[in-house]
């Protein structure tokens, strides 16, 4: 055997060693708490009497302390009433036009449409609505960090409701 071969050989060794190193850190990764779920692996479940609305939590556990993401669905035509959330939320458009307030007056006419892409952050005890507000059904992602929770403005309200 040549010193070309034997180096040839080396290179090879080296690279399956790499590669092999590669994929046990790979495996490794995966078990330090890397999450991965894919679309169609998102549980989403119906909201109470949200006509059609529902949540699907990604990570975390919003009733407790620490990080959480969350995606809320909204059918379309479909917003909630002002409220407010103890905690900071981020909020992030996926699908389409989500439509936005602030403050105690419920007015859809006057929401700022915010399209996929779009951001938006909720300070801790502000009063806002959302939702769909036109044909197509919104998708947004929140995060924030529990314990969470929602104060409707009025309680004796119902806290989901239609807009044509």
């Amino acid at each position: 055997m040549n010193a070309r071969t034997s180096a040839t050989r080396v290179a090879r060794l080296a690279a399956i060693y790499l590669l092999s190193g590669l994929s046990v850190f790979g495996a490794a990764a995966e078990e330090q708490g890397f999450v991965r779920i894919t679309s169609d692996e998102v549980r989403w479940r119906d909201v109470p009497d949200g006509h059609g609305a529902q949540i699907a939590t990604l990570q975390g556990d919003p009733s407790k302390p620490g990080i959480y993401v969350q995606r809320v669905r909204f059918p379309p035509h479909v917003m909630d009433l002002p409220h407010w959330h103890p905690e900071e939320r981020h909020v992030t458009v996926l699908k389409g036009t989500w439509y936005t307030g602030t403050g105690e007056h419920f007015d859809p006419e006057h929401a700022v449409p915010l399209k996929p892409g779009s951001y938006m952050m909720h300070p801790a005890r502000a009063l806002h609505w959302d939702g769909s507000a036109g044909d197509e059904e919104v998708i947004v992602q929140v995060i924030g960090y529990g314990p969470s929770g929602t104060t409707p403005a009025d309680p004796q309200r119902p806290f989901w409701t239609e807009v044509r």
